[in-house]
């Protein structure tokens, strides 16, 4: 599959190919629904918490006695069955088990959501992405030249504090680094740019 090579006007300078071993694959969309499902359950954060029957105030002697009474025994005004009682089974903080997703179906999923993109013409290669100054406002003419419109995702091969500091006023915008994007992040874009030596940078991390 190749793909053509636009620069920050918009016109295009040549071709590339992409690598089959990473832009060739058939998405599966059940398999990318288990790591997306997986991938978002471990950002909660688990901050949520509530009383169980041992850290509730109160409570602490039996308001009748066991037998004779004629109602149902109880041994504390704070269970979680009276009135202003303890929270049942409720979340407690830092509860949460991070759930585990294999580091190769991860890999896997990440080639399928950038063989999606690829497939369905949100890709967009670009010979580099430099700014003459850290502007907002050059990213959002850069991008409209490209025809991004809505989220989009652009990836690097190296750091670029510059178009980092630019960027990050548009709400829409995300910059990574090719050694750190996965199935989620090409996912969630409804555009991906790419430089040329990020397209190398994924071929290393593959090979």
């Amino acid at each position: 599959m190749d793909a053509k090579i636009i620069d920050v006007n918009g016109k295009e300078t040549g071709t590339v190919t992409l690598a089959e071993n990473i832009f060739g694959h058939k998405p599966e969309k059940r398999f990318l629904h288990e790591f997306v499902t997986i991938y978002l359950a471990n950002q909660r954060a688990w901050t949520s918490n509530t009383k169980s029957r041992t850290t509730v105030s109160g409570g602490g002697r039996k308001p009748w006695k066991q037998k004779g009474t004629g109602r149902a025994r109880s041994g504390s005004i704070r269970s979680g069955l009276w009135r202003h009682g303890a929270i049942i089974h409720g979340p407690r903080m830092g509860r949460g088990a991070r759930l585990d997703f294999p580091r190769q179906k991860a890999k896997l999923a990440l080639a399928q959501a950038l063989s999606a993109r690829a497939q369905d013409g949100s890709l967009i290669c670009v010979k580099d992405f430099t700014l003459k100054e850290p502007k907002t406002k050059l990213v959002a003419a850069t991008l409209a030249k490209l025809g991004c419109e809505g989220k989009t995702l652009i990836v690097l091969d190296a750091p670029n504090p510059a178009l980092v500091l630019a960027a990050r006023n548009l709400a829409t915008v995300a910059v990574r680094l090719a050694a750190d994007i996965n199935a989620y992040e090409v996912l969630y874009c409804k555009k991906l740019v790419i430089t040329q030596p990020a397209l190398e940078k994924l071929g290393a991390r593959w090979n």
